[in-house]
C-alpha cells in the first residue's frame, strides 16, 4: 500500500503493517533481530498503549527491564489476531499520541520503518516507491535518528545525502557530524531513514568515505 495525501503517513503505514501482519501470521521473520512478527506487533501494541514502557524505549539502560517485561507479557497474553487489532486501531482515543499532531510526529518514520522490517524480512520483498511528499516528511526524520544510539558507528564525519532530487537542491544534504574521514550516505529518505535506524543491511544506500 502506497500512503497517499489524503491519509496521514501514519495512519496509511498503520494500516499497511496491520493488513500485512494479518496475511503473514504470528511466526515470520523480520529485520528486527531475534523478533518473530508476534514480537513486532506486541512491541507496538506496548508502545500505542503503555506509557510507563516510554523510558525504556527513549533513553534504554535499566528502564528497559521493565520495558522487556511489559512487551513479553502483551506477547504471551494476547492471541496474534487481538494484538493486531490493537495495532490497527491504534492508541486509545484520549492518549496525546492518539491526537493528530502528536500522532504525526511520534508515529510516521516508526511505522514506516516497522512495516520495511516486516516487508524486507520476506524472500519476495521489492523497494516502494513512495510519493515526493512522503519522501520529504521521512527526510526531515533523518539527521535526529543519524544521531541516535541506534544508528551504524562510522569514524570521522558523517553526511547524508537524497538521491531523489536534483543534485544541490536545497535540503538535499545534511552534515550530521563533522570529522575527518566524512563518510557520506546516499539513497532516497525511505533508504538513508532505514540506514539511520540500524538496518544498513536492508537499507539500498550508497556510502562514500573521504
Amino acid at each position: 500500500m502506497v500512503p497517499t495525501s489524503a491519509v496521514p503517513v501514519s495512519q496509511s503505514e498503520r494500516a499497511a503493517l496491520a493488513d500485512l501482519l494479518e496475511h503473514l501470521g504470528p511466526d515470520q521473520p523480520t529485520c528486527c533481530e531475534g523478533w518473530t512478527t508476534r514480537d513486532l506487533a506486541a512491541h507496538l501494541v506496548v508502545r500505542d498503549r503503555r506509557p510507563d514502557a516510554g523510558p525504556g524505549l527513549v533513553l534504554g539502560g535499566p528502564f528497559a527491564t521493565w520495558t522487556r517485561r511489559l512487551h513479553d507479557s502483551t506477547r504471551e497474553a494476547r492471541p496474534f489476531g487481538v494484538l493486531v487489532a490493537e495495532l490497527r486501531s491504534g492508541p486509545p482515543s484520549w492518549f496525546p499520541s492518539a491526537w493528530p499532531p502528536v500522532d504525526r510526529v511520534l508515529n510516521t518514520a516508526e511505522l514506516v520503518i516497522h512495516h520495511e522490517d516486516v516487508r524486507r524480512a520476506q524472500p519476495d520483498w521489492a523497494p516502494r516507491e513512495l510519493p515526493r511528499s512522503v519522501q520529504d516528511q521521512l527526510w526531515r526524520t533523518v539527521p535526529l535518528l543519524a544521531r541516535g544510539r541506534s544508528a551504524p558507528r562510522t569514524e570521522g564525519g558523517l553526511v547524508v545525502r537524497r538521491s531523489d532530487v536534483p543534485d544541490g537542491a536545497a535540503g538535499s544534504e545534511r552534515r550530521v557530524r563533522g570529522g575527518s574521514p566524512t563518510t557520506t550516505v546516499i539513497g532516497a529518505p525511505l533508504e538513508v531513514l532505514l540506514w539511520t535506524s540500524g538496518r544498513p543491511t536492508v537499507a539500498c544506500v550508497d556510502l562514500t568515505v573521504e
